[in-house]
Parts: C-alpha cells; structure tokens; sequence
C-alpha cells in the first residue's frame, strides 16, 4: 500500500508523497523569502505568524510495510516496534517526543471475529495512521463524503475520526434490542428450541462490545488529559465528547445485556412450567394406575380359597372402571383436570 496524504484544510485535501515534499519545500521557501524581507525591510518578524505559514498539518495514512517510512515523513519518532496482530486493547501511550494509540475493534457484523486493528501517531504537526485493512482510509473517505469539516487543528480531526467509526454503533445496538425482544416473543409463544444457544451468542457478543466501549471511555479521558501537551487546552473538550459517547455505548449495552439476563429468567420459567407439566400429567397417570396395580395383583395371586376364582373376571374388569371413574370425578371436583 503507497502512503496516502492529507494535508488539513478547510477541508482534506489529499496528494501524494511526492506532492507533500514539494509542498514542504515551497514552504521552506517561503518562510525563508519571509525572513529575508523582514531584514531587508528593517521590520520585526511576527514568530506566531510565521509558525502558521510554515505548518503543515497533515495525516499519512499506511500500513505496516510503510509504516517507517510514513512516521519519517511525519518526523515522528517511536521508542517501540509498530506491530499490529500485538493489539488488544484501545487505549493512548505518552512518549517524549509523540502520542501513541491503539485501536481494537470489534466488526459490527461479527464481534466476535477477527478485529480491526490500528496505530495513530501523533506529534506537535501530523498524524499518522497504520492499519493493514485499509478502514483508516475508509474512514476519512467518508469523513469527505460526509463534507463533514475535519479543521485545520489535529484535535477536530482526531474527534472526527473517532466519531465517523462510531457513528453506526447506536443503530447496532438497536439491531440487538430487536433481536432479544425477538427472542421474548419466541419463549411466551411456546418456541423453546436453540433458545438458549441464541441468548448465549448475544450474551457473549454484547460483553465483547461492552469491553470495547469502556476502553473507548478511558481511551477519549486519556486524550483529554493531554499529558504531552501535544494539543491545544482549547480543543481538548472534542475528546470529552468522544468519551461521554462511549459511555453512552456502555450504559445501552449494559441494559441489554440486563435485558437478556431478564430474558433467560423467562426461558427457565418456562421450561420449569412445561416441566411441572410434565410431571402432572405423570403423577395424575401414576395415581391412576396405581390402585390397579394393586387389583390386578391382589387377584393374582390365585388362592384356591377366593371366591372370585372362577367367574371373577368380569367383576375386577368392573372394580376398575368404577376405581377409575372415582379417581376422575375426584380430579374433576379439586380442578386438577
């Protein structure tokens, strides 16, 4: 992957490598002409002034094989090794000379699978973006088709960025909400079957998201600190934002993840009601057969002294059907049928 460059403006304005160092030199240029006429002049020279003519604030989106090259360009130096597959959390490292960050995170379509991860760098003028999939880039595509304004300061564009990749989390979890509410509806119509499979995926994927947007809260608090005072006192409040979102996040999936264990509460009474069922319906047949049971072996046991011993057929067959009619209007009368 060729490095991308974003130059921040108004709006971004993308350019090659090539292009960029020729911008860079015509700055260079300029700020020297600027210098040169000041002197000539005999006027002071304006240090603020010239600070903003000569920056430019730009964004070098790459992946791990440029990875060296675009910190180069950005004058960003790393006291560590750029490896993506060691990523496991989201989260901001303060170095001397440049701000470090991770980002783990998970698809919305499979939480559970593989996750996006990436590297921002962050010194007093650029910033730059490592990743392997290319979702940096697609991020600030559509950040421009948005005609969303990312600034000229790296603050806004840090919030922008972050923002844009959160942006579809709500409607996800309302994705979720409907599927649980889903399931509730199977369990009270009597649809029982891979109930339990379904809660335990949820489950399992809501915790995931859950742990992805308290590291998101600490992630914006930790931006927010501004440990290197790498950005201006006056644009920090864009990450409180960031971090009030997350949180926001958290608390809708920790009321869904409420929600499913209210859900599996339903499930198991359920399952406890069609079980204490069962067990009636088991009980009422034992209770049934049971006085037979001790019928049919009473007058089995063919003691030559029983008077029913030659035509007593007929009468157990009677004794039974009355036995079990009693039974039934008595079941009848308590209701148990």
């Amino acid at each position: 992957m060729a490095i991308s460059v974003y130059i921040l403006k108004n709006s971004i304005v993308k350019s090659s490598v090539k292009e960029y160092l020729q911008m860079k030199e015509e700055v260079k240029i300029k700020k020297k002409l600027a210098r040169q006429q000041a002197r000539e002049e005999a006027t002071p020279i304006n240090i603020e002034e010239l600070k903003m003519k000569k920056d430019l604030r730009t964004v070098f989106v790459s992946d791990s094989d440029t990875a060296e090259q675009a910190l180069s360009l950005a004058g960003i130096s790393y006291e560590g090794e750029v490896k993506l597959e060691d990523i496991e959390f989201c989260k901001v490292e303060a170095q001397q000379k440049c701000l470090c960050g991770t980002l783990h995170i998970p698809k919305l379509s499979d939480p559970v699978g593989p996750k996006i991860m990436m590297y921002f760098f962050v010194n007093r003028k650029n910033i730059v973006i490592i990743d392997d999939e290319g979702f940096g880039e697609k991020v600030i595509r559509r950040i421009i088709a948005s005609r969303t304004k990312p600034g000229q300061s790296r603050e806004k564009f840090l919030y922008n960025f972050c923002v844009k990749f959160m942006d579809q989390d709500l409607v996800n979890l309302g994705r979720y909400g409907h599927k649980i509410m889903q399931i509730e509806e199977d369990i009270n119509n009597g649809e029982l079957e891979e109930v339990t499979e379904k809660i335990a995926q949820l489950r399992k994927e809501l915790l995931i998201l859950r742990e992805y947007y308290d590291e998101l809260h600490d992630f914006g608090k930790q931006l927010e600190e501004n440990e290197n005072r790498f950005f201006s006192g006056k644009n920090l409040e864009y990450y409180g934002i960031i971090s009030d979102r997350a949180d926001r996040l958290m608390g809708r999936t920790m009321y869904l993840l409420d929600y499913i264990v209210q859900i599996r509460e339903t499930y198991q009474g359920k399952v406890a009601e069609q079980q204490n069922k069962n067990m009636e319906f088991l009980t009422i047949i034992s209770t049934i057969f049971f006085p037979l049971t001790l019928i049919t072996g009473w007058y089995g046991m063919n003691f030559n002294n029983m008077p029913e011993l030659a035509n007593g057929y007929p009468g157990v067959i009677v004794l039974s059907l009355v036995v079990i009619g009693i039974i039934i209007f008595i079941f009848k009368k308590r209701k148990i049928f």
